[in-house]
């Protein structure tokens, strides 16, 4: 993975550069030191690291505008950065640019129950959103697996999505409306606390633009109301293409659950051995989880359950209480920091048909044979959006080359199938050079002829999502 070479010019300008910051922000929000700096190198895509030039934190609109308006004038790149969990790199810095961090913009500005929206500083996180309106009975749907730490900001940059995405959808479906701050230091206000803007839907363009189009301080968000039950089911098989097929059938049969979610062999056992959740040891495992009164609930699962069996499960079990149900999702909430434990992995996030699970899972099989390196499947299986976690050795010269080469043979399988690059995580880095392989180049210049109309001087994330041969000439 390649980076473009810092500005020499602006590394020399650096002192003037953060004169300029702490005159627009508090001192305490202006981060020089390399060695606090460093906290900031990476995000969750952790193989690549970069200490930026300067880390800033404001509070306000106001202060993001100040900032970027700043940087605007001097020609310094900006990286906008939530909470740094993003697993494609959306967040790494280069050498001779000034991160962005929204940490410090968290608080509630409104809630209203009758008309279903609460409206949040874009820092605050994606769990506390639930935890502000859950007393008078609403939550935030999209749920992803780091929502006890990540941010909305990062969410509407990815179009995040989560377990529950099958029913409820994704960042894109939940979203209202948005404070937008371009490159300049404009600030825009798109959509709003209604269900659809006039115009030209400029929502749907910045909900998964990875940082590309402005900074997005505050958002507003659709609340619901919790549902009266909820009951998850879980099935066991000896084979991920049966599992694949089962997930397949129960979507054809026109059932929407909340949540169809998948986890083989190698992610079962380090979910097991991390949470003790009581899962059995077989080779795939599915988490079905469906809403509703209790005779909703019964019904549902009834006809899940005989779909299901007609794929001759090695078990098959549904949670009588509370508690069985909060252990049958512990494993799989737990998954990605389980297999941490055990091993260095790339987490990828490539989406699908789910007609074709079985097939893709056979395929990433004879992948994984052909590159040497194991992997193990966890993903909403729902909606198609799979998270393959490759499994390599950092510390072994070569590892993380064959690893990236095997990731990008099961992101092009997933475009080949008729699915995309990504589901939620985005493009970043990790799928940048990819990109060839979903667009043509009428399509990939039409993408870049928008970021041109939104940030002229490519300063906002300039090497991320795009292949740096085809924005060169911008970036210059």
């Amino acid at each position: 993975m390649q980076m473009p070479s810092p500005d020499a010019s602006i590394l020399a300008n650096k002192a003037a550069i953060v004169a300029r910051l702490q005159q627009v922000l508090p001192l305490d929000a202006v981060i020089t030191d390399p060695i606090e700096a460093r906290v900031y190198e990476c995000d969750a895509l952790s193989a690549y690291a970069c200490t930026p030039l300067a880390v800033v934190l404001p509070a306000s609109t106001a202060q993001v505008a100040a900032v970027l308006a700043a940087c605007h004038e001097m020609g310094v790149p900006v990286v906008p950065r939530g909470a740094g969990t993003s697993l494609a790199g959306g967040a790494l810095p280069t050498a001779d640019s000034v991160v962005l961090g929204v940490a410090r913009l968290n608080a509630v500005l409104e809630t209203d129950y009758d008309n279903r929206f609460i409206r949040v500083q874009s820092g605050r996180t994606n769990l506390s959103v639930t935890g502000a309106v859950e007393s008078n009975g609403f939550f935030y749907a999209p749920d992803p697996s780091s929502q006890l730490a990540c941010a909305i900001a990062g969410n509407i940059a990815m179009n995040s999505g989560g377990a529950h995405c099958l029913k409820y959808g994704v960042t894109t479906n939940n979203l209202l409306g948005v404070t937008l701050v371009t490159m300049a230091g404009e600030v825009v206000e798109i959509g709003g606390a209604h269900l659809d803007a006039g115009g030209y839907d400029l929502l749907g363009l910045v909900c998964g633009s990875e940082g590309q189009l402005g900074v997005v301080t505050e958002a507003t968000l659709r609340i619901l109301a919790k549902p009266e039950g909820a009951r998850p089911v879980l099935i066991g098989y000896d084979s991920n293409a049966v599992a694949g097929a089962c997930v397949a059938d129960i979507i054809k049969a026109g059932i929407l659950p909340v949540a169809i979610e998948f986890m083989d062999r190698p992610v079962i056992r380090a979910a097991e051995n991390f949470t003790h959740a009581g899962y059995p040891d077989v080779e795939a495992l599915l988490i079905i989880e469906v809403e509703g009164s209790d005779a909703e609930i019964d019904e549902q699962l009834a006809t899940i359950k005989a779909i299901a069996r007609r794929h001759n499960p090695v078990e098959l079990r549904e949670s009588g209480s509370a508690a069985e149900a909060a252990n049958i999702w512990k494993g799989r909430k737990a998954a990605f920091g389980a297999m941490g434990q055990i091993n260095d992995y790339m987490c990828l996030d490539g989406t699908i048909p789910v007609s074709r699970l079985p097939e893709t899972l056979h395929r990433i099989t004879e992948i994984s044979a052909e590159f040497g390196l194991d992997v193990g499947n966890v993903f909403h299986a729902g909606d198609g959006n799979m998270h393959p976690l490759i499994l390599y050795d950092a510390n072994k010269p070569g590892d993380l080359a064959r690893c990236e080469a095997m990731g990008a043979e099961i992101l092009k399988l997933c475009v080949e199938v008729g699915g995309c690059l990504t589901g939620e995580h985005g493009v970043g880095v990790e799928k940048r050079e990819l990109m060839v392989t979903q667009f043509t180049p009428d399509d990939l210049e039409i993408q870049l002829q928008i970021k041109d109309v939104f940030d002229p001087g490519w300063l906002l994330n300039p090497a991320k999502v795009f292949p740096l041969h085809a924005t060169k000439g911008r970036r210059a």
